[in-house]
């Protein structure tokens, strides 16, 4: 079972793009689809793009070899660079190129190179190095390219030369073609081994072949045959007795070849006809592509057409026109009030409905507001002497209420609480004010800080004065 490793290439178009132009339309055509790395050198380079598979073939995208591409950027100056290959000459670039291993300053300004292996893949690459080799540097096992995919293609002008399919197409019939050649000399050249031995109806048929032969060989000698006894024969008669079997030969021959050039030309023909059908069949799918890229434009095209007019508000008679008879259903329904319209009508309705309840209880509460200071007013401050008739019932009446004997009930109709005063008089409040200002005394710091800078002031000033009198 093969293992499959895939290798990411990331190429310099800016820098290189004649060689990239050509590596990548090679690409495109399928030309390094099943091609083997030829050559592998480890710690230096991992060759491949020859179809031939011996490093003496390949062509260029151009039809002939094209010059090295050079920057002053780009080195080989580490592992997992891309560079085409060439005999030595700086015109030789065909279709071959290789893998660096390892840092390859030796091929500095020799060899064009165009890309780099990207990502952790490059460790696919290190492991060609690692393959068992003859003395040719040739891989015992070489490893084949199986298929390359182009990710982002920056030449949108290359037509290739044939398509990946078409020179599939043509592959097979090579192969197939020279395995009927084969077949055809190996039946020529088979020969039947007469040193085995035959038993029963083999060899009854054996001995029928002989004696066929023996019959078909038969040789004459002339001089060992006595005048007398021979009888002449005339040339016409022979030439009438051997004409048939000449002529049989001959025509057989010339049916053979016929049967073999016809046959060659109906392969041919066939192969032609593949071709040309898988052209065909190509060249439909990629009108068929292009027709269906231009509707959906044209269908992209006609929607925003539509979306403007409906933005400008414009109902003249072309845009009538372009409308469907579906669009203009929508158009006669939207005729009255949208749905978002009636919603907002609803919602400013609910809102002046609640707006008028807020007012109409606002409005509730101050009146009962000012009727309940209107009464507080009217009450006015009760007297000291109502105080304490207040304060003095009789028959179990308090100012809380009043308590009937039969039923047990309180019931609450004191209407004087309205009429009272609150009064906070405190005599010795002024006492208590004047003892806290004596009692606590309040510490600035700053201004002892500054009381001691004026002690010592004064002291210096006094020894001073001292001094001058002694």
């Amino acid at each position: 079972m093969s293992n499959l490793y895939m290798t990411e290439i990331e190429l310099w178009c800016k820098e290189t793009p004649k060689a990239c132009r050509n590596f990548l339309a090679l690409i495109m055509e399928g030309y390094y689809d099943g091609l083997i790395f030829h050559r592998i050198v480890p710690g230096f380079i991992a060759q491949t793009g020859d179809p031939s598979g011996t490093g003496m073939g390949g062509e260029s995208y151009y039809g002939e070899p094209f010059e090295n591409e050079t920057h002053s950027r780009l080195k080989f100056n580490r592992r997992g660079l891309v560079a085409f290959a060439n005999n030595g000459d700086k015109r030789s670039n065909t279709s071959q190129w290789f893998i660096t291993l390892d840092r390859a300053d030796e091929l500095q300004n020799k060899h064009t190179l165009f890309g780099k292996v990207v990502g952790p893949t490059i460790y696919n690459v290190l492991k060609l190095g690692e393959l068992e080799l003859d003395k040719q540097e040739r891989p015992l096992y070489p490893p084949k390219i199986t298929q390359i995919r182009i990710v982002e293609n920056p030449f949108d002008d290359i037509v290739p030369r044939i398509t990946a399919a078409e020179r599939k197409a043509q592959h097979e019939a090579r192969l197939e073609s020279q395995r009927e050649t084969e077949r055809r000399e190996t039946r020529k050249k088979a020969k039947k081994n007469t040193g085995l031995l035959s038993f029963g109806e083999e060899a009854e048929a054996q001995e029928a072949a002989e004696a066929a032969a023996a019959k078909r060989k038969k040789i004459s000698r002339p001089d060992l045959v006595d005048p007398e006894e021979s009888i002449p024969v005339p040339v016409e008669e022979t030439r009438r007795g051997q004409s048939p079997s000449s002529s049989t030969k001959r025509t057989d021959a010339v049916d053979r070849d016929k049967t073999s050039t016809a046959q060659a030309k109906e392969r041919q023909e066939e192969q032609a006809e593949d071709l040309a059908g898988i052209r065909e069949r190509h060249a439909a799918e990629k009108e068929k592509e292009a027709t269906e890229r231009k509707a959906a434009i044209e269908r992209m095209q006609a929607k925003l057409r539509k979306l403007d007019k409906r933005r400008a508000g414009s109902d003249s008679e072309d845009s009538d026109d372009d409308d469907s008879d579906d669009q203009r259903d929508r158009k006669r329904k939207r005729a009255g009030p949208s749905s978002l319209d009636q919603e907002l009508a609803k919602y400013a309705n609910a809102r002046r409905g609640n707006r008028k309840g807020v007012r109409k209880d606002e409005d509730d509460v101050m009146a009962a507001l000012s009727s309940f200071t209107s009464k507080i007013r009217k009450s006015g401050p009760e007297t000291d002497g109502q105080e304490e008739e207040g304060k003095s019932g009789q028959h179990g009446e308090t100012r809380a209420g009043v308590v009937t004997e039969e039923e047990g009930l309180e019931v609450d109709d004191d209407v004087g609480w309205m009429s009272h005063a609150l009064k906070a008089v405190n005599d010795h409040s002024l006492d208590q004010n004047r003892r806290a200002e004596t009692d606590y005394t309040v510490i600035d710091p700053r201004a002892k800080a500054r009381a001691l800078k004026e002690d010592n002031r004064r002291d210096n000033g006094r020894g001073n004065r001292h001094q001058g009198r002694r």
